[in-house]
């Protein structure tokens, strides 16, 4: 099963031109855009000449179905707003080039996926959420993206073809880059996925007083951006003794109202999203933000309002998968490789709700992502999709 580094790279670089944008080879793709949708046709295409058969379910995700019982590989096309090639497009090319080495070469049968939403346009790992049974259709239908269009609507562009059965899969496995500058910074060119921390995600909303920025005193002002602020200031000494270092936490999308520079805020709204590795360090995190938030809001006279909790749990990686993944690094890259956790969060969690997952890293450059800038050497996405490729026929050899 030897991978074919030229034509992988032509793909991740054709499949780039959907969207591209930017400096670099940065990428607008955002999921249900036009350039989604022209991006899953074109993947669509691909599996179909690698000789597997295509289905969509209802919202969007993007199968190539090998015969019989498979190993699924893949990941995601859908983009951040301001995005890299290779977030997430990566493990779906290196899923369709796996495929084609296996059919080349007598391997064992491989499945594609490529998830619907994976960057959150409307959720949390969206597609795989609903496909996975930890989100129904029903409830993903209300999610609204941040202009406010309803995912039931956005989803009307989806050619579905109908359900994929998951009991038809042995295991997943999603290549990623790292998103981080562990491997970047170590010189190291893999890492095998121990375990990906778990995530909460909520909305908070403080509503004050608008009013005129000239005439109204600093001292009576029910400024709904300062709560923000006081908020933010004492969430963190909270939290002191309760996260570790690899704890992170971070305020987003923050929207003041009326947002103009002679009038006092009347209203913030903003994300607060939290992450770790620890169930119970997430749910502590959640009773400190809350409690912050109630304290901050009756102090400056607040309304305050929460949102819809997102969010899912820490998952640790199937040992046997990991096995395969740790087997063929140290046969490809012995003493460059490592075992690491996934502080970003991937579809690997959803999935393993329904079978055994694993994950593989490559560098990424600087330890850039989320950016035009994001990249990753040519050398180590073709020696990553090897080390995936080999595994992948370690465990077909295992299974026969």
């Amino acid at each position: 099963m030897r991978v074919n580094g030229a034509r992988l790279l032509a793909d991740l670089h054709a499949l780039r031109e959907f969207g591209a944008a930017g400096v670099g080879k940065g990428v607008v793709r955002p999921a249900y855009s036009e350039a989604d949708m022209a991006a899953r046709a074109w993947i669509a295409q691909q599996m179909r000449d690698a000789g597997l058969r295509v289905e969509v379910d209802a919202m969007g995700n993007l199968f190539g179905l090998a015969e019989g019982p498979s190993v699924l590989v893949g990941s995601h096309s859908d983009s951040q707003p301001e995005g890299g090639w290779l977030d997430g497009a990566l493990g779906v090319i290196a899923g369709l080039e796996v495929a084609r080495a296996a059919r080349d070469g007598g391997g064992p049968a491989v499945s594609v996926v490529s998830f619907q939403d994976e960057e959150g346009r409307f959720g949390v790992t969206t597609g795989s959420a609903v496909w996975s049974g930890h989100l129904s259709q029903e409830a993903a239908d209300k999610l609204r993206d941040h202009s406010g269009v309803a995912l039931g609507d956005a989803r009307k562009v989806v050619p579905v073809t109908g359900q994929i059965d998951p009991a038809r899969f042995t295991g997943f496995i999603e290549m990623h880059i790292e998103q981080g500058p562990v491997l970047d910074t170590s010189g190291e060119r893999i890492g095998v996925v121990s375990d990906i921390v778990g995530i909460r995600d909520m909305k908070i909303t403080f509503e004050g007083q608008q009013n005129h920025a000239g005439t109204t005193p600093m001292s009576l002002r029910r400024d709904a951006f300062q709560a923000v602020s006081a908020f933010n200031h004492a969430l963190e000494e909270r939290f002191a003794n309760v996260v570790t270092p690899s704890t992170v936490w971070t305020i987003g999308h923050l929207s003041l109202h009326p947002n103009a520079s002679s009038i006092v805020p009347g209203r913030a709204v903003f994300s607060m999203q939290w992450r770790d590795g620890d169930s119970d360090r997430l749910n502590r995190m959640e009773q400190i933000i809350r409690s912050v938030a109630q304290e901050t809001a009756q102090a400056r006279g607040m309304a305050l309002s929460f949102g819809e909790m997102l969010g899912l749990e820490p998952v640790a990686m199937d040992a046997g998968l990991r096995g395969a993944l740790e087997q063929s690094a140290q046969k490809h890259v012995p003493g460059a490789w490592r075992l690491m956790p996934s502080g970003a969060l991937h579809d690997a969690t959803n999935v393993s709700r329904l079978m055994s997952v694993a994950m593989l890293f490559v560098p990424s450059i600087d330890g850039i992502s989320h950016a035009f800038e994001e990249d990753t050497a040519e050398a180590d996405l073709v020696m990553g999709v090897q080390v995936l490729a080999d595994a992948v026929a370690t465990l077909g050899a295992r299974s026969s």
